[in-house]
């Protein structure tokens, strides 16, 4: 009796100190946690990730309106870059900081929309956008972005951070300087615009957050108004547009309702002017425009994609009371019209772009040429290169 009972006291004091062990473990992964950046592995394609912090406090509706302005020409520059012969996706990320209407518990920080490949969404949430007095906290921002979002563990990947704004960098509780440090260790590059004087912004410490992280200080004049160059090419490519448009296959129980949105989109670019809902066309022709959540072509290239499970019920109606078989040349017929279309786009805006080149209208854009310069700079350093 006495060797089981020894028996079973052994037993219990191992398992007290394998829980203890265990509970010590858990304890330091959730510190080590709280010490690191969210990655994430996603091998076999290259990723440009792109977290955008913009400034929304009461004097940045100009920077707002850049923004909206010149989503698609720094979209379609993007498109251009190369990786190893590869072409990398992109993934963008908004957030806003320095609103009044914002969490003054959370440093007047939102996250708009985390890391998305959906352009129509991202313009959407760009155009929401809305200004009103505010707190900036950049270091609080730019720590928040590390903490919340997924970024890849790939040294192939372009992982950049680009905050504007135009109050001192040092405000706020979280000190930048720990903040861009710790981007910096994680492979993170932070690219800091100030909207205002370039010396001013030096004396605000913005050129020294840029620094930390190995980025691009640059300064703008946020309130300057985008240059849009209108070409002879223009309507033509428009023209393209609306058949694109109708190579868009809606379904799914999200189909109609993003079919919408796309062409609030498209609204919303052609409101700034018709040149720039050319640009938001040539975008819509590249590999970076893609929805495979809502159309049935974009879906059908995907490796996972199988006819046999669509839900009938949520087929357009021409697509009804089809067989696989039929389903199936329908939409070969849609990928070939709408390749045809793409390379109608990309063949008229390259004469677009020579065009503009040639009258000597190069870009002046503030946010746009900053982005694009810093951007294409960093690249080069992981063998991108720009066809």
């Amino acid at each position: 009796m006495k060797t089981i009972i020894k028996q079973i006291s052994i037993a219990l004091i191992a398992f007290f100190f394998l829980a203890c062990n265990a509970n010590n473990k858990k304890q330091t992964e959730r510190y080590a946690l709280n010490e690191t950046i969210k990655t994430i592995s996603k091998p076999d394609k290259q990723y440009i990730k792109v977290a955008l912090l913009l400034d929304t406090s009461n004097s940045m509706d100009g920077l707002i309106d850049q923004a909206k302005a010149q989503l698609w020409e720094i979209i379609n520059e993007l498109s251009y870059a190369k990786c190893k012969d590869d072409k990398p996706n992109l993934e963008i990320a908004l957030y806003e900081y320095g609103n009044d209407n914002l969490n003054a518990e959370e440093g007047y920080i939102r996250q708009v929309l985390a890391f998305s490949d959906d352009l129509d969404e991202i313009s959407k949430q760009l155009f929401s956008l809305t200004t009103k007095g505010g707190n900036e906290y950049c270091g609080y921002v730019i720590n928040t972005v590390l903490e919340q979002l997924e970024w890849n563990d790939s040294p192939d990947d372009l992982k950049l951070i680009f905050i504007a704004g135009n109050e001192p960098f040092t405000q706020g509780k979280i000190n930048y300087k720990g903040a861009s440090k710790r981007a910096h260790n994680n492979d993170i590059t932070i690219n800091t615009i100030f909207c205002g004087d370039y010396n001013q912004g030096i004396s605000g410490y913005w050129k020294d957050g840029a620094d930390l992280a190995h980025g691009d200080y640059m300064a703008i004049n946020h309130n300057q108004e985008t240059v849009h160059v209108a070409t002879p090419y223009d309507d033509a490519i428009l023209a393209q547009n609306n058949k694109l448009n109708k190579t868009y296959v809606a379904y799914g129980r999200q189909g109609n309702l993003k079919m919408k949105l796309q062409a609030e989109q498209d609204d919303n670019a052609e409101g700034y002017s018709n040149a720039n809902a050319v640009s938001r066309t040539v975008s819509k022709s590249s590999h970076l425009y893609k929805n495979s959540s809502w159309d049935l072509i974009d879906a059908s290239k995907d490796k996972a994609f199988k006819y046999e499970t669509l839900d009938e019920s949520e087929l357009p109606q021409e697509l009804k009371n089809k067989s696989t078989s039929e389903i199936k040349s329908y939409v070969s017929n849609k990928i070939k019209e709408r390749e045809i279309i793409q390379k109608e786009i990309q063949k008229l805006n390259s004469k677009r772009k020579d065009y503009i080149l040639k009258a000597n209208k190069n870009n002046s854009n503030g946010l746009e040429n900053a982005m694009i310069k810093a951007i294409k700079s960093q690249a080069k350093a992981k063998n991108y290169t720009w066809k």
